[in-house]
């Protein structure tokens, strides 16, 4: 499965301690992320992630694209919900929007992303080989 992963700064170390974590899960899986946060991860996990560029870059337009055209199958977006909304960092609705569109299962704090990891372990998520 392809896994997208996005984190805004404040979460970055969340989302590394979440890989580290689930390594064993991850490992398993293709990994997309935004720049910042995938080199992160990589770095404390040794796990191999496709780098796009930063979010507030476009990095998270591209993976928008990706989700558009159904080859990512899962999203963890671990936001920050006081972020004001003239930061630099995207405010991620544009991926929030395109997930609900495609169908694509969203996990946006470490709750939702722990349920959506180990129903992946699972097999929970093999409905999306089918929607393909």
């Amino acid at each position: 499965m392809n896994i997208g992963l996005i984190a805004h700064d404040s979460k970055k170390k969340l989302m590394q301690n979440f890989c580290i974590a689930y390594r064993g899960i991850l490992s398993k899986n293709d990994l997309y992320a935004t720049g910042t946060t995938g080199r992160l991860i990589e770095e404390v996990t040794n796990l191999n992630v496709h780098k796009y560029l930063a979010g507030h870059l476009g990095g998270d337009q591209q993976l928008g694209a990706q989700i558009e055209h159904n080859e990512i199958d899962l999203v963890i977006f671990l936001r920050d919900p006081h972020l004001l909304q003239n930061s630099h960092e995207p405010d991620g609705g544009n991926v929030v929007r395109l997930c609900d569109s495609h169908n694509i299962p969203l996990a946006t704090n470490l709750a939702s992303a722990e349920l959506l990891i180990k129903s992946l372990d699972r097999g929970d998520l093999e409905w999306r080989e089918m929607y393909k």
